[in-house]
Parts: structure tokens; sequence; C-alpha cells
């Protein structure tokens, strides 16, 4: 699943790998309580994989990342 150099090869397919990845992702990445901008997301989350639009979406679709109704920020959710 990890390269030599510690980056994602591939977001896992099944379910529970992939909750157990973006889990640990959200918990290592994000602040609680902190806002973060759409690019300051993906900057974090391409020091692991390089696409960092698919790991948002899943973030965000597994409630572990939440986004403002007008999608102008994200914050960590208390899990």
């Amino acid at each position: 699943m990890f390269s030599a150099t510690g980056r994602l090869k591939a977001v896992p397919r099944k379910p529970v790998r992939r909750e157990q990845l973006l889990r640990h992702l959200a918990e290592t990445l994000f602040a609680p309580g902190r806002a973060y901008t759409e690019p300051e997301v993906n900057e974090a989350l391409c020091t692991v994989h390089d696409d960092s639009a698919a790991l948002r979406r899943y973030l965000v679709i597994a409630g572990l990342l939440t986004r403002t109704t007008d999608g102008g920020d994200y914050r960590r959710a208390e899990v």
C-alpha cells in the first residue's frame, strides 16, 4: 500500500482498509478546530498521494472532514 518513501501507492479498495487510512490521515494531517482552505488541504494530502482530490472527497464523504456550505474552508470533524 505504501512505497519505500512512505507515499501511498493506491487508495485501498476495501472499505474497511480505506476507512482506516482516512482516519489516520485526518488525525495526522489536520488539527481539530482549525479551518483549512482547499489549497491547504490539497497540499497536505499531496504529501501522501498525488490524487489529493480523491482523498479529499473520500474524507468528506466519510465525515472526517467537513466543508462549509459555501465551500470556503474545511475542518477536521470531531470523531
